[in-house]
């Protein structure tokens, strides 16, 4: 999958919307909170509901899959665009990670969909 297809599936969820809160870094939100860390060759994605549940990922695919930097040991995980990881697993990675983010808004601020 490609940047531009892996942005708008991402977009396409409830509530998502785009933004950049550094400069250069795209990311993709529900309510407040970042589900999707996008960049040009990878994606950061929340894998699991700790390090040990998203290293099941990394020893998968160990040259397309690591833990991302500074959040990685709260389950979050790099994914390399483009390489043996499958567009429909990749799709599934988005959807849990998604999911993983709006079970913890407030039902406030949950999407309906």
């Amino acid at each position: 999958m490609d940047y531009p297809r892996l942005l708008k599936y991402c977009l396409a969820k409830p509530g998502a919307w785009e933004d950049e809160p550094w400069e250069g870094d795209v990311v993709a939100k529900v309510g407040d909170k970042i589900f999707a860390f996008l960049g040009e060759t990878s994606v950061g994605l929340k894998c699991g509901r700790t390090r040990e549940e998203a290293d099941e990922l990394t020893r998968v695919y160990p040259d397309d899959v690591s833990a991302s930097a500074y959040i990685g040991r709260y389950g979050w995980n790099v994914v390399k665009l483009g390489g043996v990881v499958p567009d429909d697993e990749l799709r599934e990675l988005v959807d849990q990670s998604y999911d993983a983010i709006v079970a913890k808004l407030p039902k406030s601020k949950r999407p309906t969909a």
